[in-house]
């Protein structure tokens, strides 16, 4: 790997190493409790990031730094897995074995079958890392013919070697490092953490505006939502390419079309989802398929609207309502629906009581919509770690969710200094992962109770008077904004490097 390039995190490195360790505890814990245990392809925790992916008011985050940062992905989980196989090839020198482990090895003339198919990975895996790191130092070469591209390729020869060794009587070796170094391939893969993607909903309107425009074909801008959900459809369902090839787009546009071109060429399952962020309506959601479709890219792809300011939490249930209603869409999304709910942006917006409990109302209308469409609905909760950012105890905001929010599991962000805090050292990483695992296990168990009328009532006026105060302190005293420059730090901290993206949105000043 290039020396200018920056190691992996220790606390990525940590949870790498005690994925396995949380999996073998929990296995043991059912197997007493239940008597049942994990499978061996069990896939509870997945980790994906925003680095390199989160563009939404950053503009250092392009098309070639989101390729890049798949490319030092992939090369770090292939150096992991490196040392991973190094281990096998000194453990795994039993001859016994399988008919179908023999013929994977080469036949019954080999004597430590098991060692030669830990060989053979370890071979492919160093060409890996040769081409990868070729690919990052910017060197036009062809993939070799050994190149590890899928997770399968990774797991098929270790899951035989592991069936053998059960099979031959030997369940010790068998559930050692071999099962850890599968259920890391289950967990991290081929790209060590998957990626989202995150833009601007107008930053896709802008595009298609401009490419209408050039095509004649109308000022998409000033379509009504009626007719721009015709428009996507019809495109969508057609053959046909949209964008020409001698079309020269501006910057910006070219910006959206060249990142929707790296999704494209990504490995399956390297990009985990398009987060649309200041999603308001279907088209929103439409518009970014169709420009994936014309890049090329599966329209599997989830493609999640963020809904963060009051008004759209408000509307979340009519939009989705709408999204499902149209045939194409439900075919697409094969009843498999996520939705990310915004925590910061709507406390920015109405104050942190009404956000609470325009964020309460909001998910409590998707499950409803959700179990009525019979569509499984995962909630994608943008939490960080202050309060303003929908930070709290774990295990207490999980339960605080409405009942059945839960169901479809559970999608969170870690923040800033919170990924230290939860997984800088082993056993707070052990006891992070076991705190969600708990929280979930009884939301599910035994739900929270569903708020009562009195409740409600109770919660709508404190929301109506928390929010009007706070948006005319905020907005509407013109003494608020120097007041708080002068009372705090903002503006020196403003100027520290903390952080990978601008500090502001808006870099003129204001609310």
């Amino acid at each position: 790997m290039p020396r200018n390039r920056a190691p992996l995190p220790r606390c990525s490195r940590q949870r790498r190493a005690y994925v396995p360790a949380f999996l073998r505890e929990l296995n043991e814990q059912l197997e007493t409790s239940l008597a049942i245990n994990l499978p061996v392809d069990t896939n509870l925790i997945r980790f994906t990031s925003w680095m390199g992916g989160d563009r939404d008011g950053n503009p250092f985050v392009t098309a070639a730094v989101t390729r890049e940062v798949l490319l030092l992905s992939r090369w770090k989980a292939a150096e992991l897995f490196l040392a991973d196989i190094q281990i096998l090839v000194s453990e795994l020198s039993m001859s016994e074995a399988t008919p179908e482990l023999r013929q994977l090895a080469g036949g019954d003339d080999i004597d430590e079958p098991y060692r030669q198919i830990a060989k053979g990975l370890r071979s492919r895996l160093r060409s890996t890392l040769d081409y990868l790191d070729s690919c990052i130092k910017g060197e036009k070469v062809l993939p070799p013919e050994d190149y590890l591209y899928d997770n399968q390729q990774l797991w098929q020869p270790l899951y035989t070697c592991y069936q053998s060794l059960i099979a031959c009587g030997m369940p010790i070796i068998a559930n050692g490092q071999l099962l850890d170094t599968l259920r890391r391939i289950r967990c991290f893969g081929l790209q060590l953490v998957r990626i989202d993607i995150r833009q601007e909903s107008s930053r896709h309107t802008n595009a298609l505006a401009e490419l209408l425009n050039y095509l004649e074909l109308g000022d998409y801008k000033n379509w009504s939502e009626e007719e721009k959900q015709t428009f996507l459809l019809a495109e969508l369902n057609s053959k046909r390419p949209l964008c020409p090839k001698n079309w020269q787009p501006s910057a910006e546009t070219q910006e959206v079309l060249a990142t929707c071109q790296v999704i494209a060429d990504s490995p399956t399952d390297a990009i985990a989802a398009y987060v649309i962020s200041m999603a308001k309506v279907p088209s929103d959601v439409l518009a970014v398929k169709l420009l994936l479709k014309e890049s090329g890219c599966s329209l599997k792809l989830p493609v999640v609207p963020l809904f963060e300011t009051l008004d759209d939490l408000n509307n979340a249930e009519s939009v989705m309502q709408k999204l499902l209603t149209i045939p194409w869409y439900r075919q697409i999304i094969d009843n498999k629906q996520m939705v990310m709910i915004g925590y910061s942006d709507s406390a920015k917006d109405a104050g942190v009581m009404a956000a609470s409990w325009a964020q309460y109302c909001a998910q409590e209308a998707l499950i409803k919509l959700c179990d009525k469409e019979k569509v499984k609905l995962t909630l994608f909760h943008g939490r960080g770690g202050t309060v303003g950012r929908g930070g709290a105890p774990a295990h207490s905001a999980l339960l605080s969710q409405p009942p059945g929010s839960l169901k479809g599991g559970l999608r969170a962000t870690e923040q800033g200094e919170m990924i230290r805090f939860k997984y800088g050292l082993p056993q707070v990483t052990m006891s992070s992962l076991f705190i969600y695992t708990s929280a979930i296990l009884e939301a599910n168990l035994l739900p929270p109770p569903q708020p009562k009328p009195e409740w409600r009532a109770v919660m709508e006026i404190l929301s109506d008077i928390s929010c009007n105060m706070y948006r005319d302190y905020v907005c509407q005293k013109p003494d608020f904004v120097p007041y708080f420059r002068a009372a705090t730090p903002e503006l020196e901290l403003a100027k520290l490097p903390l952080g990978s993206r601008p500090t502001k949105r808006r870099q003129d000043g204001g609310v």
